[in-house]
């Protein structure tokens, strides 16, 4: 697993970026997994950025999203679709771009039809991810055994708390989601994992330990033969 310091927040994302970058220049029809929330918020301008000053082309790049709320709307401001539209994918000219349907009358089959969509693909190249305070990755949470395919979970009491800020007050929160399992995240040829903020420097302290913590789960990754992790100080802090 390597690892890359970086002195705050805005270079952690240059620093992604760059890595995304180099990643389409070297093979401009890659496969991207993209993930959601407030740490790849950085990197998602920093990538406009390149792209608007032509350093950066996706017209032949593919994405698919780690994971999504269920159920909800996919305009609604708290969906993971408007999320990417919003910060990414309206801005930016991705051949393709696929998210998991938070809409769907049959997330069982959404899963299953996600996963073999990805294998149609040939398989994501690099997959972004990011981490929750409790260790998950894309809404793997801490638990006795993890799925491998693409699933539908129930989410913890800690992360609907975690994100509940995002919702107004008296609207109706998803308690369930879709996402890439661990047999999904793996299948990706490398991972890129971001790491921000002192909150964060514990769980990340469990991933360079040399051990599996199984009520961590992005510990897990470990086992994976390429991953890069760059993290900013902050959450570095206890390494």
């Amino acid at each position: 697993m390597k690892r890359i310091i970086c002195e705050n927040y805005e270079d952690l994302s240059r620093a992604a970026a760059d890595i995304i970058a180099e990643q389409i220049a070297g093979k401009p029809d890659s496969v991207l997994g993209l993930a959601t929330g407030s740490t790849p918020l950085g990197l998602y301008a920093e990538l406009v950025r390149l792209y608007n000053a032509g350093m950066i082309d996706f017209s032949k790049a593919r994405s698919f999203n780690l994971d999504e709320y269920y159920p909800i709307k996919k305009d609604h401001p708290q969906s993971y679709n408007y999320f990417m539209y919003e910060n990414l994918f309206s801005k930016v000219n991705f051949a393709s771009t696929r998210l998991l349907s938070g809409e769907t009358d049959d997330p069982i089959g959404e899963c299953a039809r996600y996963d073999a969509e990805i294998m149609a693909a040939g398989g994501i190249d690099l997959q972004l991810l990011g981490i929750g305070l409790n260790g998950h990755i894309g809404f793997n949470e801490p638990a006795a055994s993890y799925s491998m395919p693409t699933f539908h979970v129930e989410l913890t009491k800690s992360t609907l708390e975690a994100n509940s800020r995002f919702f107004s007050s008296g609207e109706i929160q998803p308690t369930s989601a879709l996402t890439m399992g661990f047999g999904s995240i793996f299948s990706a040829r490398s991972i890129l994992l971001l790491i921000s903020g002192e909150s964060k420097s514990s769980v990340a302290k469990c991933l360079f330990d040399d051990k599996i913590h199984t009520d961590v789960p992005a510990s897990l990754l470990q086992l994976h033969p390429d991953v890069t992790v760059i993290l900013d100080r902050a959450g570095a802090s206890k390494l």
